[in-house]
């Protein structure tokens, strides 16, 4: 692995490491009765993920740029096994830190709904015992937390499924398109915008079906018509799918990249 595809790991990591992490800011919102507040501290983070995201599809294009220029005919997909390996292993690393960020993140939402100064809280959270209160939170998730998944679900296995394939193809949007690129150089301006035919399904999926079944759930446990622990396990659920889910993107990347190349030729 060279230089610049250890970058380009490293800002896969960050994107898929933030997005599994927005589940324990649901949690954070639970716990402190202040979804609203949760979620706009949590766009902090967001900046950072479309950040890292803005600098890595050029990056990746470059790459991709090279590879035809000096006709290297292979290597790339292999390339793109590696993030793909990123964002699994950000995404399992991100479902351990689930329990750890809900705890500060939760002190987090407390000290802005006194003080209502985010300048204050980064520097309270950079100066002022940082590293203290991140050693008295660190914790490992709840081994009941897994064994109950046998008891029930917390979620139906339609948005279980759902999440899966949403994220499956999510994960590869930007990904099939660069490298649909790659296989037909001729097209690969038109190919590189066509992540949205991927990246389409995804958000209809994840805005029409999942969110709102997470947002109602949500609003539930707030108005106490359901207690916390199937919502809980929901969350469990759906961390568990969003693996499964960067596990398939391995198996759909290349059959999407040749969705994407046809598209193009039709055009």
């Amino acid at each position: 692995m060279d230089v610049q595809l250890a970058i380009l790991c490293v800002l896969t990591f960050v994107i898929h490491l933030i997005g599994t992490l927005a589940y324990a800011v649901r949690i954070a919102g639970v716990r402190t009765r202040r979804i609203a507040v949760s979620f706009a501290l949590f766009n902090i983070l967001v900046l950072i993920s479309r950040t890292s995201n803005s600098f890595q599809g050029p990056f990746l294009a470059k790459r991709i740029e090279d590879n035809i220029r000096h006709g290297v005919a292979h290597g790339l997909l292999g390339d793109f096994r590696w993030l793909l390996l990123s964002a699994t292993l950000a995404t399992v690393v991100g479902a351990f830190l689930i329990p750890t960020f809900q705890r500060i993140f939760s002190g987090a939402v407390r000290h802005f709904q006194v003080h209502r100064s985010i300048p204050q809280l980064l520097m309270r959270g950079i100066f002022k015992g940082g590293l203290t209160q991140l050693k008295d939170a660190a914790s490992l998730p709840a081994a009941e937390n897994v064994t109950q998944l046998r008891i029930g679900h917390g979620t139906s296995y339609w948005i279980t499924l759902l999440n899966i394939i949403a994220v499956a193809f999510w994960t590869i949007g930007v990904f099939a398109a660069l490298y649909a690129g790659y296989l037909n150089p001729e097209l690969r301006v038109t190919s590189s915008t066509l992540s949205s035919v991927v990246n389409g399904l995804a958000t209809i999926m994840m805005f029409v079906f999942i969110d709102p079944h997470m947002s109602v759930m949500t609003d539930d446990v707030m108005e106490r018509k359901v207690p916390e622990a199937p919502f809980r396990k929901a969350i469990v659920w759906l961390v568990g799918s969003r693996i499964a889910g960067t596990l398939l993107a391995q198996a759909l990347l290349v059959p999407a990249a040749l969705f994407i190349v046809f598209i193009a030729r039709s055009m």
